[in-house]
């Protein structure tokens, strides 16, 4: 009953902060600089055909009004059509959030093993020469921009030795081998800073958990270092990750960067052609769904981490 009753609050507070976002993007949206109807007209538009235009699309309304119309559309499913396209706003959104989870879920299946063995490398070698190589090179790839990473995988494996193409879009039809290669350089651009910073974490919270008074008290009792490395300390090390693979999971700031440069149809760059062509609906239907996949991951992420911890399960019993 407990659990129950916690979950539900937690809903409550999912639900709540979704309310609050979807309203912050329609009042952002809203004031974006230009005319609409003189954008979808062009500057030979007379005045009057611009008027009839924003009345047609219903911008000249109140504000307000526009609001109280545009979220009961979205909780009942209608988010409109595209200003430029006359495509369904959600349709679109599905289809462009789909390829960006493809490559955000591509990218994370390389780098989270990646990361574990290199934290944990790095822990058990904690101030030596394998521990500082990969503490430095980790250091190092946080610095690096993801343009700049883009840029030079590109240049690398594209254009010098013709290993994978340059356009990350998926053919039609294409196989899965084919596939992974077009999406293969854009995964491991938007892996790099993962990479690094799942590494760092890992690190450190393996050196806490084998320094832990329960790791030490294994050891004394003549427990295997082995059994003490990968069943107790490994899986106390993990729990800090959790919430930052939820984050992860639904944080699609860096592929605006990654699918302009990879020429990618996937949400980033929907929203960024959205914006520039004041395409309004879908600006703001792209932007709700990236909202949403973050919110529901770091739910998701939350209870992981809540089923994970037995001290988290145990204060909710006393609770």
């Amino acid at each position: 009953m407990i659990v129950v009753r916690r979950l539900g609050k937690r809903l409550f507070l999912t639900l709540l902060t979704l309310w609050l976002v979807a309203t912050l993007i329609f009042f952002l949206a809203e004031v974006l600089p230009g005319d609409l109807g003189r954008t979808l007209l062009g500057p030979e538009a007379t005045p009057a055909q611009v008027a009839h235009l924003d009345a047609q699309l219903g911008v000249n309304r109140p504000l307000l009004t526009q609001y109280i119309s545009w979220l009961g559309n979205v909780v009942h499913g209608n988010w409109g059509k595209s200003y430029l396209t006359q495509q369904s706003v959600l349709s679109v959104v599905v289809s462009r959030l789909g390829n960006s989870m493809l490559l955000a879920a591509f990218s994370l299946l390389m780098v989270i093993p990646l990361a574990l063995i290199a934290g944990t490398v790095a822990a058990l070698s904690r101030d030596r020469f394998a521990d500082r190589a990969i503490t430095v090179g980790a250091q190092g790839l946080i610095a690096i921009p993801e343009f700049v990473s883009a840029i030079i995988l590109l240049l690398i494996f594209s254009v010098v030795f013709h290993v994978f193409p340059t356009d990350a879009q998926i053919p039609s039809g294409a196989g899965v081998p084919d596939a992974l290669s077009h999406i293969f350089l854009p995964a491991v651009t938007a892996g790099v800073f993962v990479f690094a910073y799942f590494t760092r974490m890992v690190r450190e919270g393996m050196i806490d958990a084998l320094s832990s008074a329960y790791a030490r008290t294994a050891v004394l009792k003549g427990v295997p270092r082995r059994t003490v490395v990968w069943k107790h300390a490994f899986r106390n090390a993990l729990l800090p990750t959790v919430a930052v693979i939820g984050a992860q999971i639904g944080g699609f700031g860096s592929l605006v960067v990654i699918e302009s440069i990879f020429d990618y149809q996937g949400i980033g760059r929907l929203i960024l052609q959205s914006a520039n062509g004041h395409d309004v609906p879908m600006l703001e239907g792209a932007v709700l769904a990236v909202a949403l996949v973050f919110i529901l991951a770091n739910l998701g992420a939350d209870i992981l981490y809540g089923v994970l911890d037995p001290r988290i399960r145990r204060r909710r019993q006393v609770a």
